[in-house]
């Protein structure tokens, strides 16, 4: 099922915008890939070596190079908060509702003292509403995992139903799905 990409490379979202990576944004992206709070859901932090050694082999743009995705910074200041991404999911992870695989996937990750502002869902839902103006209406999904009570909330908070569970990084991942139409804006 590949498909079309999402190709927005700037949204504004009011407070945040959504654009892609600079080299000026070294450091924050460290920091938030390090970060065990950011990625307690996601398989933990990163070894501070391996990311500077990834971004110094393939640049600090490589982090949003994918269409689709992007870093989210505070508009006020224009410091990294944060990532966002709509892009395909590949075939080698588990966890897909087509036979074919490649579904739009919406992932993000937030700054810990961002949380519990809904910065994550008007990031989401803007990202999904430039989406459904741009692609034909196609299944999304959002993968996290099980234990992750505040993504799960979100995602059925953006109309994202729970589908089905699988493994994924040694935890229980819940695998949830909306269509694109749902986020087009009405006349």
């Amino acid at each position: 099922m590949p498909g079309r990409t999402f190709t927005a490379v700037y949204l504004d979202v009011g407070d945040v915008v959504l654009r892609k990576a600079r080299e000026s944004d070294r450091e924050a992206i460290i920091a938030h890939a390090i970060d065990p709070d950011v990625r307690a859901h996601l398989g933990g932090p990163q070894p501070r070596h391996a990311v500077e050694h990834d971004l110094d082999a393939a640049g600090v743009g490589a982090v949003t190079d994918a269409p689709g995705a992007f870093v989210l910074a505070d508009k006020a200041t224009d410091t990294l908060v944060g990532t966002m991404s709509l892009t395909r999911r590949g075939m080698h992870h588990p966890g897909h509702v087509a036979p074919g695989g490649e579904e739009l996937e919406l992932s993000y990750t937030l700054d810990r003292d961002r949380w519990g502002r809904g910065l994550a869902f008007r990031a989401a839902h803007a990202v999904l509403r430039a989406a459904a103006a741009e692609l034909p209406d196609e299944p999304v999904i959002v993968v996290t995992d099980s234990r992750n009570t505040r993504s799960l909330r979100l995602a059925r908070r953006l109309g994202f139903v729970p589908a089905t569970t699988f493994v994924e990084y040694g935890a229980e991942q819940t695998l949830a799905v909306a269509h694109l139409r749902q986020f087009a804006e009405r006349p």
